[in-house]
């Protein structure tokens, strides 16, 4: 999951992804496959993009991200919802993201969200919980 300081949204190994302005969202995202970016007349409130793989029947979740001054709006749940109804348009299923190891919190925000614990990975800081979801389930 990604997280928010300032003005720069991290992925999980504090790696800037892309500043929070409208114009640097709009910019990070504008490549991505499978995205959803929501905004009011302040600015970007939350992100959320996927990657399809080569075998459409499951897609990689890249970043999911909320405002912290958004956090408990139900953000997270309208992106997620979004994000599913476009990737079982697609022919996806599954929804797949991996989470470090040592980020129970994350973890659990994923099981809080309807996706359920499939194994390990290696990932860039180390070993990777990989959790996933049906799609249908997070419409």
């Amino acid at each position: 999951m990604s997280r928010a300081r300032e003005t720069s949204v991290f992925d999980d190994i504090a790696g800037p992804l892309f500043d929070v302005s409208a114009a640097g969202v709009r910019e990070a995202t504008a490549g991505a496959e499978c995205r959803f970016l929501m905004e009011d007349d302040d600015g970007p409130v939350g992100v959320a993009l996927a990657h399809p793989d080569d075998d459409p029947a499951e897609a990689e979740l890249l970043a999911l991200w909320v405002h912290p001054e958004h956090a408990g709006e139900g953000v997270i749940e309208e992106l997620l919802s979004r994000l599913a109804s476009s990737l079982t348009d697609r022919g996806t299923q599954v929804l797949r993201t991996g989470v470090p190891l040592d980020r129970p919190a994350v973890q659990e925000f994923y099981r809080s969200h309807r996706f359920s614990r499939r194994g390990r990975r290696h990932g860039p800081e180390g070993g990777e919980a990989v959790f996933v979801a049906d799609v249908a389930d997070l419409r």
